[in-house]
C-alpha cells in the first residue's frame, strides 16, 4: 500500500449532484431541468458511456415516458419502436409449455400497452435530452465515496482514484478522485448499490422495512431467422427447469430486426447450494417449444444484473439529510409484470419535483421528508401496493400453489381494492436462504454446445467487460478463513456457481482449497453481494469506466 500523502481532490459545487445515468437518475435531471432550467445538475455515470451497465429485459410500460417526455413517440430519435401484440404465458414441463388463458391474467398483467426495446439505447437517448437541457454528464467516473458535512448531512460525493495499482502503490497514471458537492444528492445507483448500502445503514434506513429481496437476471440477445420473427411477441413462463421450491422465470420478447431477447430469472432466496442460475438458463433454452427459435440464429450479447424483488414492504426510508434514493437504489420493481423502468422514472421525476421545490424555498442539505411522505400515494405506491404479497406467497408456498395465491390476491385488490392476505412479510434475507450442501445432490451442468447453449466465458466475451486489469481487486472478502470453513466447506463453493461470470472458483493445490477471484470478468451484477452465506463478499466500484459495455441491451 501506499503511504505517499494524498493530495487534496479538487471540489466542484451544482445544486443537485446526481448518482446513476441510468433511468431514475436521468429523469430525475430531465424534470429538475424542465421545473428550473437555471439549476446546475451533474449525473456521475461508472460505465464507460450512458447505458454500458444497463441491462432489463426490457418490456417497458410508457407511463414514466408519457410523463417525462410526452411526444417520445413522434422522435425519430426514441429507440422504442415495437409494440406489444401478442401476449402469451406459459407453464413450462420437463416436455411441453401449457399456455395460460389470457383471460385468467389479472388486468395489470396486460402487455399490449407496453413497447419492447433496449433500455441502454433508451438511456443513451434520454442522456442526449439531459445534456440538450443543459445537464452535465461524467460517464467513465464511479462514484466510491459519501462526502458528509460537519452535521452528518451528505454533502455530495467523491469519484474514485485512477491508477492505483493491485499492490495499492500509485502508478505513474495516478489521479485523485474529485468531489461532487451539492445542496442535494440523489443516489440512483441501481440494484444493492454500494453507496447506498452505506447510506441504508447509516441512516438506519430499514430499520422499519423488511429485508430486501433480490433476483438475478441473465439476458441475451439473438438475431434468428426472419422465418420464424414475430414482432411484437412476447412470452413469460415459469416452471421447468426449476422445482417448485424454486422461484424464478423466463421471457422471450421479438422486437426489432429480427432481434430476440430471452432471458431468464432466478429469485436468489433458492436454497440449493448446487443451483446455477447460469446453467439453468442454458438448459432453459433446449426445451423443445424454445430451442427451435434459436436454431439458425446467432447470439449477439450476453449479461446479468441482479433485481430487486423484495416491492412495497422492502423499500427503505427514502430521504436523509442532503439526500435521497431514488430508483432501483430503494427497490421499486413490480415483480410478477417483471417491470421497474416506469416506477424508476416515476420516483426520479417525483424525487425532482420535491428538490425543485425545497431549492426554490432557498433550502439545501436538509431532509426531503416530503418525497418520503409522497410516494407511496403516488403511482409508484400504488403500483407496488397491489402486488405486494405475490413475492412472499410464492416464496412461501411454492412455484404451484404460491403463483395461484397470488394470482388471486391481484385479482381482489384490483376488483375489490383489498387483499386477503393483508400484508404479507419476506422471511429472512436472501443470504440466509441456502441450505448445506449434504442436504442436495450435485446438479449435472449443461454441456455448451456452442450454437444453442454457451460457457460463461465465451459469455463474458460477448458483454464486452473490460477491467485495468493493475488495480486492487473490487471485490472484497473480509475473512478468508471463513469462506474456507463455511463457503467451501459446509456449502460446496456456491460462489462459483451464482456467479454468472466466472468471477470465483475453488482451486485445489497442494496445500489445500484456495479461493480465487477473477476479478476482470466481474460484469457488475452484484449477485456475490448479496448471496454469500456469510455476507463475507463486499462489492465495491473499480477504477471508473470498468466492467461491461452493452450495447444494446
Amino acid at each position: 500500500m501506499s503511504t505517499e500523502p494524498l493530495p487534496p481532490r479538487e471540489s466542484m459545487e451544482f445544486d443537485v449532484v446526481i448518482v446513476g445515468a441510468g433511468p431514475s437518475g436521468l429523469s430525475a435531471a430531465i424534470r429538475l431541468k424542465q421545473l428550473n432550467a437555471d439549476l446546475s445538475i451533474v449525473v456521475v455515470e461508472k460505465g464507460s458511456e450512458v447505458g454500458a451497465h444497463i441491462l432489463s429485459g426490457a418490456v417497458i410500460d410508457p407511463a414514466g415516458l408519457d410523463k417525462l417526455v410526452p411526444d417520445w413517440r413522434d422522435d425519430a430519435d426514441c429507440p422504442l419502436k415495437t409494440q406489444v401484440k401478442d401476449d402469451r404465458f406459459y407453464w413450462m414441463t420437463a416436455g411441453g409449455a401449457i399456455r395460460l388463458p389470457n383471460f385468467m391474467m389479472p388486468p395489470l398483467m396486460n402487455n399490449h400497452h407496453c413497447y419492447i426495446g433496449s433500455l441502454g439505447m433508451v438511456c443513451r437517448w434520454l442522456g442526449a435530452k439531459a445534456e440538450a437541457l443543459g445537464v452535465e454528464i461524467y460517464p467513465g467516473f464511479a462514484a466510491a465515496e459519501v462526502i458528509y458535512g460537519d452535521s452528518g448531512e451528505v454533502r455530495g460525493i467523491a469519484t474514485g482514484d485512477m491508477g492505483i495499482a493491485k499492490d495499492g502503490t500509485h502508478k505513474a497514471s495516478y489521479t485523485r478522485g474529485m468531489e461532487l458537492l451539492g445542496k442535494y444528492t440523489l443516489f440512483a445507483e441501481g440494484a444493492r448499490g454500494s453507496l447506498t448500502k452505506q447510506l441504508i445503514a447509516k441512516y438506519q434506513l430499514d430499520k422499519s422495512s423488511e429485508p430486501p429481496k433480490f433476483g438475478i437476471g441473465l439476458k441475451e440477445v439473438w438475431q434468428i431467422d426472419p422465418a420464424k420473427h414475430q414482432k411484437g411477441l412476447i412470452q413469460h413462463s415459469f416452471g421447468w427447469p426449476l422445482n417448485n421450491s424454486t422461484g424464478g422465470g423466463s421471457f422471450l420478447y421479438h422486437y426489432d430486426d429480427n432481434r430476440v431477447a430471452v432471458g431468464f430469472v432466478v429469485h436468489l432466496n433458492y436454497d440449493d447450494p448446487y443451483l446455477s442460475p447460469f446453467d439453468e438458463f442454458q438448459r432453459f433454452k433446449t426445451h423443445p417449444s424454445i430451442r427451435g427459435v434459436f436454431e439458425g440464429g446467432k447470439r449477439l450479447a450476453y449479461g446479468a444484473r441482479a433485481i430487486t424483488e423484495g416491492g412495497y414492504q422492502s423499500v427503505p426510508r427514502l430521504s436523509f439529510p442532503g439526500g435521497a434514493l431514488i430508483g432501483c437504489a430503494a427497490g421499486f420493481v413490480n415483480v410478477p409484470r417483471i417491470k421497474g423502468v416506469h416506477n424508476a422514472m416515476g420516483t426520479g421525476m417525483l424525487a425532482a419535483e420535491h428538490v425543485a421545490a425545497a431549492l426554490a424555498a432557498e433550502r439545501a442539505n436538509d431532509e426531503l421528508v416530503e418525497y418520503e411522505n409522497a410516494w407511496r400515494e403516488s403511482a409508484v405506491g400504488k403500483d407496488l401496493f397491489r402486488v405486494r404479497n405475490v413475492k412472499p406467497l410464492w416464496s412461501k408456498f411454492g412455484t404451484v400453489v404460491g403463483v395461484a395465491l397470488g394470482g388471486l390476491d391481484m385479482w381482489t385488490n384490483t376488483l375489490f381494492g383489498f387483499s386477503l392476505f393483508g400484508t404479507q412479510s419476506h422471511s429472512k434475507p436472501d443470504r440466509k436462504t441456502l441450505d448445506a450442501a449434504k442436504a442436495h445432490a450435485p446438479i449435472a451442468p449443461v454441456k455448451p454446445d456452442g450454437k444453442l447453449t454457451f460457457d460463461k466465458l465465451s459469455s463474458v466475451f460477448l458483454s464486452n467487460t473490460n477491467h485495468e486489469e493493475d488495480q486492487p481487486v473490487h471485490l472484497k472478502v473480509a475473512d478468508l478463513a471463513l469462506q474456507k470453513s463455511s463457503e467451501h466447506d459446509v456449502y460446496a463453493g456456491p460462489s462459483n456457481r451464482y456467479c454468472p461470470a466466472g468471477v470465483y472458483e475453488w482451486v485445489e493445490e497442494a496445500s489445500g482449497p484456495r479461493f480465487q477471484i477473477n476479478a476482470q470478468n466481474c460484469v457488475h451484477c452484484k449477485t456475490c453481494d448479496i448471496k454469500d452465506p456469510n455476507g463475507n463478499i463486499t462489492w465495491v466500484p473499480p477504477e471508473g469506466g470498468g466492467g461491461p459495455n452493452y450495447e444494446a441491451m
